[in-house]
């Protein structure tokens, strides 16, 4: 059968379609290509190859296809195991040809092989396209204590890990990661649920020479934490770790319940763990604010507790105990009997002295005005002298901050 040929205008209309389509495949939906963040805005690519893929992407409709697919050519030449390159790459190919695209716009008759490619497409996208100023600070990450030299963050909502140094105690940003979570989504609340965490935790152990679908190594953190547990959650095993050698990445939703980040940027962020010391914090969204109401948020919160400490020195039981929640829990005890032991060892002291050390704060995923303080502190008074490492979760409770659970570490 003779092939029709189709006059170039007719050609460069279809190529024209398949390029909208294969864009609105992939491009966040509250986000236009238009509406990209400019360069200097923009955060720096995590690696090469996610670079070619946003270049090749955004830049279609200024750069055209040959452009586009030369982009795509650099990220399978530096890793030819990237499924979702390849599929992008036979659509740009299409196109050229005149044909309509498989990637396509999400329909419901989509490839289910090709849903979770665009799902990822999407969630590397938005990162570079709807990205916080860059001189923002991340709300929750309020105050590193001096044995953490590094911080990380995973926004489970954009798909992301990000790293921060500790510059005097305030977080700096130092790089981020494309990540896959939980195939059933977050908040784990059992075992086997292939949910990922909400919470704040620490690496707690590297791994090394695993089977071949942890990828690299994995870093092991502290699911279920002493919260976790209070609330009945259980299960084990969540890592951060690396991606099977038969691909380079997994879609958004791939994991049961870990952290996976490509090998390459696991070997990129072994260089700033740090196992005992380096916090893990996974919320469903991390909200960026200014370095003036960062500050604000964290000096408010900072008073409250050295308040704590200063109520606890005066032996003024009542004003000590004015800074925990009715709901306070502690070590099997509930506040009223909590609080008729405080009374009843305060009775016994003549003075009593609090050292706090080693700070560390951390806005909790679990209420939107919730907060992790872990410290050490060092106690002293009349007739007992310790020191101990303990960990605090406080709340906002009309409008003051109070303390609703507590716990020693060690």
């Amino acid at each position: 059968m003779r092939r029709t040929a189709h006059p170039p205008a007719f050609r460069r209309a279809i190529v024209r379609a398949a390029a909208a389509a294969l864009l609105a495949a992939a491009l966040p939906a509250t986000v236009s290509a238009d509406d990209a963040a400019p360069d200097s805005a923009a955060p720096a690519f995590a690696n090469d190859v996610e670079a070619s893929l946003v270049r090749a992407i955004v830049g279609l409709r200024e750069g055209g296809l040959r452009h586009a697919i030369g982009e795509i050519d650099i990220a399978l030449a530096r890793t030819p195991n990237f499924r979702l390159g390849y599929l992008i790459k036979g659509d740009l190919l299409m196109a050229r040809s005149g044909n309509p695209v498989a990637f396509g716009p999400p329909t419901a008759s989509v490839n289910p092989g090709v849903a979770p490619l665009q799902d990822e497409a999407r969630a590397r996208l938005k990162h570079y396209l709807d990205a916080p100023p860059r001189d923002h600070l991340p709300l929750p990450m309020m105050q590193l204590s001096p044995s953490q030299s590094h911080a990380i963050m995973v926004d489970t909502a954009r798909s992301r890990l990000f790293v921060f140094a500790n510059r005097d105690g305030e977080p700096r940003y130092v790089t981020d990661f494309y990540i896959s979570l939980g195939k059933n989504g977050v908040e784990k609340r059992r075992e086997g649920d292939q949910k990922t965490p909400l919470g704040v935790y620490k690496i707690v152990s590297s791994k090394e020479r695993l089977p071949d679908l942890y990828g690299s190594g994995a870093f092991p953190i502290s699911y279920p934490n002493e919260w976790d547990r209070q609330h009945g959650r259980n299960g084990h095993g969540i890592w951060l770790h690396g991606t099977p050698s038969e691909t380079y990445s997994r879609p958004p939703r791939a994991t049961d319940g870990c952290v996976a980040l490509t090998n390459e940027d696991l070997r990129r962020l072994a260089r700033y763990v740090d196992v005992g010391r380096t916090p893990v914090v996974i919320s469903a969204g991390i909200e960026w604010t200014t370095p003036e109401r960062w500050q604000e948020n964290r000096r408010g919160f900072l008073a409250a507790f050295e308040q704590w400490r200063a109520d606890w020195e005066s032996l003024d039981t009542n004003r000590y105990l004015s800074h925990y929640s009715p709901r306070f829990r502690t070590d099997g005890k509930n506040f009223a009997s909590w609080s008729a032991q405080k009374r009843k060892v305060n009775a016994g002291k003549s003075w009593v002295k609090v050292g706090v050390s080693d700070l560390s704060v951390f806005g909790h995923p679990d209420g939107e005005d919730m907060v992790v303080v872990t410290f050490a502190q060092d106690y002293r008074s009349s007739n007992l002298t310790n020191r101990t490492v303990k960990r605090q979760y406080w709340s906002r409770d009309q409008g003051r901050w109070r303390v609703v659970f507590e716990t020693v570490i060690s």
